[in-house]
This record gives C-alpha cells, structure tokens and sequence, in this order.
C-alpha cells in the first residue's frame, strides 16, 4: 500500500517562493507614515487589535499598514495572516515578499534585533524569540516551529529558576534554509544556508551547510545533492 501511495505523489511549482513582490499602493504607504506620526508606538499596538483577526480585505490592508508603521524598516509586499501578533516590532527589519502565517508570534525585545529577509515564509502558529535573531532570504520556517533566544541560567540554585537571570543567544538562519513543521531551534544556534531541518526536530547546536538533520536532539542524516529526492518539510 505505502508504494503505491508514493507513486500517487506529484511535483508542482511553489507558489511563494517564485511569486513576484508587489510594489505597495501609495495610498498604504501614506496610511503607515500618517499612522507612525499620530499613534505612536503604544497607540499603534492597542490599533492593532481592532485588525488582527478579521480575514477581510480591509483588516488584511490594516495589519500590513500598521507593521509597516511600527517596525525599524519593512519591505513591500507584506502578509500578515489573521491573528499574527508580535512584542517589540520597532525592533524589527523586515525585507520584501515576506509572508507571516496565522497566529504565528514574533517576539522581540526592547533592546534586541530581529532581522527577517526577503521572501522569508514564516507558516501559521509559528513562535519566534526573536530577541536577537537573524533569518536571512528565502528561508521557509514550518508551520508550528519555534525559535528560542534566550534561557534562564538556574544559578544560583537556591532561588526558583524562573527567578535567575536570562541568557540571550543569538540565532542565525542561514538563506535559502528549510525549518520543519513543529521543529524548535535552541538558543545560540546556527543553520548554514540552505540546510534543512526535519519536522519535529530540536536543534541544540549548529547545523552545517546544505546539511539534512532530523531527531530529537537533531543529528546529521547527509549532505544534499542535486539528485536528491529528499522533500523540504514546511
């Protein structure tokens, strides 16, 4: 039965990946400066909320505008999916094409830095500590999958863990990589460019180049290759 299942599979071409980035409408882009100079940060986030769920065309028009507004830099041709929320977005320097899925969140730190390149796909419910992070272009983050930036040191150990000091790490995605559906990236991590990580993975240390892993810890499977069948998991 599994054969002739994978006989059914099909190949068709990706459709954020080749899409062209449309140039923004005037009028957006007036909209977000107008709305940076009159709500400011606060104003803008309590806006927000009146948006962030609805699926129609002005709620999707108002997420895009009001990111635009909020964050250090963003490109054109935003998309913000219903229910995408975000802490600290005036850190944040967003590129062209990018795609924010369904109640995904990227969360940032006032004093952090979250970078997030051109044609980035971030899928729905995905969880970024993006406290100083960097995904570089054309990288495809899966539904579900989470990036952690900073941990608790524990010490000293006579006081509850919740209580000690945070260790920031930053964390690294290289372009063109692939994170998994449900896969979590630990803090201090590296992914070399066009590396793929396997769904559900956990990722403790620095992944190399154009490298497959998978598992719980993730661990090298192989290199890929041209003739690689392999399937990208987001």
């Amino acid at each position: 039965m599994s054969a002739d299942i994978t006989s059914m599979a099909r190949i068709v071409q990706s459709v954020h990946g080749r899409r062209e980035i449309p140039q923004d409408p005037g009028f957006q882009l007036d909209m977000a400066a107008e709305l940076k100079r009159t709500y400011g940060a606060a104003g803008l986030i309590e806006l927000y909320g009146r948006f962030s769920t609805g699926d129609g065309y002005v709620d999707a028009l108002m997420r895009k505008a009001i990111w635009q507004a909020a964050t250090r830099q963003c490109g054109a041709g935003l998309q913000i999916g219903s229910g995408a929320v975000f802490k600290h977005p005036e850190t944040f320097e967003i590129g062209s094409g990018v795609f924010i899925g369904a109640q995904a969140n990227i969360q940032g730190r006032y004093d952090g830095r979250c970078v997030i390149g051109d044609n980035v796909w971030i899928g729905p419910q995905a969880f970024l500590d993006a406290r100083d992070l960097v995904i570089e272009d054309h990288v495809g983050w899966g539904p579900g999958a989470k990036l952690l930036g900073s941990s608790h040191t524990a010490n000293p150990i006579d006081v509850p863990i919740i209580r000690t000091d945070l260790e920031i790490k930053p964390v690294r995605i290289g372009a063109w990589a692939d994170i998994g559906t449900n896969a979590t990236i630990l803090p201090g991590v590296t992914i070399g460019k066009g590396a793929i990580v396997g769904a559900g993975a956990v990722v403790v240390s620095d992944v190399a180049p154009f490298s497959i892993v998978a598992g719980v810890p993730a661990k090298f499977l192989r290199w890929r290759s041209d003739s690689d069948t392999t399937t990208a998991t987001s």
